[in-house]
């Protein structure tokens, strides 16, 4: 918090370049750090802990794939974004493809994921967490986290956010490797987990069923291709399409990359993220199993009565596993360690993404239907959308608990697979094809959208089956998994893309200079699609007459001063480029060496990892 205030009054947050973009000062380790924190908030400690309780190591194989993106990230995807000169994902879209209909649809699904896959499962895992540790009310708990959260995201700026973000995945890896080290002392270290883990069995199951004992191919990564709950197909393919977006399209993460001063920075940064997601497997997955092992009547309950009164939720109580292990192991002083930790998790991941929110919302919404809006009034709608954010958040918290078999991280990943892959897919195209153009995009990703919604339809009207009833899924529910889902959409998508481009008129090649992988290096002049670059122009043409007429009464200056909007702002809005560094793809040599010299020993750690643990 207090280096929360810090950066916020420290960060120039009275212009819509400071307070989004951090005025491109960012070196690699705050970027890294915020990377990860990001990525890793109160949700994954839930989700994952969870989701390893209740079905052994493979899901960390998702933590590993991300390794593999983010080298792409910085290698492929962030070049391409700076020779563009983009602050926005869906602003790379209306400049590479023309029109306004992409970038408009595009910002309204990043927002609509955000609430259902991001903002939500947080606060309600933050919220558990809470429940379990303290024993207060969960929709009590959930209200208080999130005043806190709110008044420091609307007060700061991303320049605040990351350099919280950077303290706080410090505090976050601490902890988690005290609890790790402490649980793993309690089991006999990771062959004791191995035998106590296959034995956690329920002292009340349910008659003829299976489902109380942990399963036979706990301990791999790859699982079979048709009956594994994580198959391995799917786990290698299906998951690198989601990663896709995560890392490398979606505003969260790319903002934090952009905000780097320099191309080596960028990836220096997803380096070093690549080498914090390798941690999650042992210090979140592994303590997660632990838990089970410990607690096997509460955290592997299989009876819907009985995990009803253990945690609220019928269909199992996986979910609690992180935050029991943390009440049952830890010491007293160290306990409120380990609150802290699952607080900084929860806040630096929701400011991350309010922050990403309000800048989709003010600048590619907002501002296209009010260009003549002055810089005050884009800055108030900015932080007055993070508080409506957190209403609809609120709201749809109770559909999660009963959702995925009360596996959270698996309510995250399969609402991804169904409308995230469409949004990869274009990206890929725009990137490495330039006969790709706005109406095949615009087509892919539509019929990519009905398909998905039909399959996300279908998955929250029927619902998992609990222990011991029929499966009365239709087959597409029950026989293809999220995983394979996601492929079969993103080749699709592609389809459509291909079909649709090739009968309608190309775009001309002098609109597609640095806007593809082939036209990065490209010095030609680029005629934009979009016409000149309405962000700044209109920011700027109404600041004078808007912010010298400072409010008289004392409650609107206070608030005002708060959000950092007081004094003489007539300063024009920040150039977007103000390190003129991250508007070229020049490198130092040297610097360009040591960055591809540790991505390849990155991905050496990570094969082995995945050999070792398959």
């Amino acid at each position: 918090m207090v280096v929360g205030i810090w950066a916020s009054v420290r960060a120039n947050r009275s212009t819509v370049g400071g307070y989004f973009l951090a005025g491109r000062s960012m070196t690699w380790w705050p970027i890294g750090a915020s990377l990860m924190s990001s990525n890793v908030g109160s949700g994954l400690f839930i989700g994952l802990a969870g989701t390893g309780a209740a079905g052994g190591l493979a899901v960390g194989g998702f933590e590993w794939n991300a390794a593999w993106v983010l080298v792409a990230l910085g290698w492929i995807f962030i070049p391409i974004y700076i020779s563009a000169d983009v602050v926005t994902m869906p602003e790379y879209l209306a400049k590479r493809f023309g029109g306004q209909r992409i970038r408009i649809y595009m910002s309204v699904l990043s927002l609509f994921l955000y609430i259902f896959t991001k903002i939500s499962t947080d606060i309600f895992s933050g919220a558990l967490f809470i429940q379990v540790s303290l024993g207060w009310d969960l929709y009590l708990s959930t209200g208080i986290l999130l005043l806190v959260t709110a008044a420091y995201t609307v007060a700061g700026g991303l320049a605040a956010v990351i350099y919280t973000d950077a303290l706080q995945t410090v505090i976050m890896v601490g902890g988690a490797f005290a609890l790790m080290f402490i649980a793993f002392s309690k089991v006999g270290w990771y062959q004791g987990l191995v035998e106590s883990y296959m034995s956690a069995v329920p002292s009340v199951t349910v008659a003829n069923t299976t489902c109380h004992l942990p399963r036979s191919d706990a301990f791999q990564l790859f699982r079979d291709p048709v009956s594994g709950d994580i198959p391995w197909p799917g786990l290698v393919f299906g998951l690198t399409v989601l990663a896709t977006w995560v890392w490398c399209t979606d505003q969260v993460i790319v903002q934090r990359s952009l905000s780097a001063k320099s191309l080596s920075h960028a990836k220096g940064g997803s380096v070093l993220g690549g080498y914090l997601k390798v941690l999650p497997m042992f210090f979140i997955v592994m303590p997660g199993m632990i838990s089970r092992a410990l607690f096997p009547d509460e955290v592997g309950c299989v009876d819907p009565e009985v995990c009803e009164k253990v945690c609220g939720a019928s269909v199992g109580c996986s979910n609690i596993a992180y935050p029991k292990l943390v009440v049952e192991v830890m010491p007293v002083g160290v306990r409120g360690l380990m609150l802290a930790v699952m607080l900084a998790a929860l806040m630096s991941s929701l400011t991350s993404i309010f922050n990403s929110s309000s800048t989709l919302f003010t600048l590619d919404l907002y501002h296209k239907a009010r260009p003549k809006a002055s810089e005050r009034e884009l800055m108030i709608v900015g932080r007055v959308f993070v508080l409506v954010l957190v209403c609809f958040s609120l709201l749809w918290i109770p559909v999660i608990q009963t959702a995925n078999s009360g596996q959270l991280f698996d309510y995250v990943q399969s609402v991804t697979s169904f409308l995230a892959p469409p949004i990869t897919a274009v990206f890929l195209m725009a990137i490495f094809w330039p006969r790709a153009n706005e109406q095949g995009a615009f087509w892919g990703l539509m019929i990519g959208l009905v398909v998905g919604l039909i399959r996300m339809v279908l998955e929250f009207s029927y619902g998992a089956p609990s222990c011991g009833q029929p499966d009365n899924r239709p087959a597409v529910l029950a026989d293809v998994h999220y995983l394979y889902f996601a492929l079969i959409l993103l080749a699709l998508t592609c389809l459509v893309i291909v079909v649709v481009s090739l009968v309608t008129a190309p775009i001309p090649k002098e609109h597609l200079h640095r806007l593809t992988w082939w036209s990065r290096h490209s010095q030609e002049p680029r005629i934009d699609l979009t016409g000149p670059q309405m962000i700044s122009d209109a920011v700027n043409s109404d600041l004078s007459s808007d912010s010298d007429n400072l409010p008289d009464s004392w409650w609107r200056r206070a608030a005002l001063r708060l959000c950092g909007l007081t004094g003489s702002s007539s300063s024009s809005l920040v150039p977007v480029a103000e390190n003129c560094e991250l508007t070229s793809l020049h490198e130092d040599p040297f610097w360009r060496r040591v960055c591809d010299v540790n991505a390849l020993l990155l991905l050496a750690v990570n094969v082995f990892l995945w050999g070792y643990f398959a």
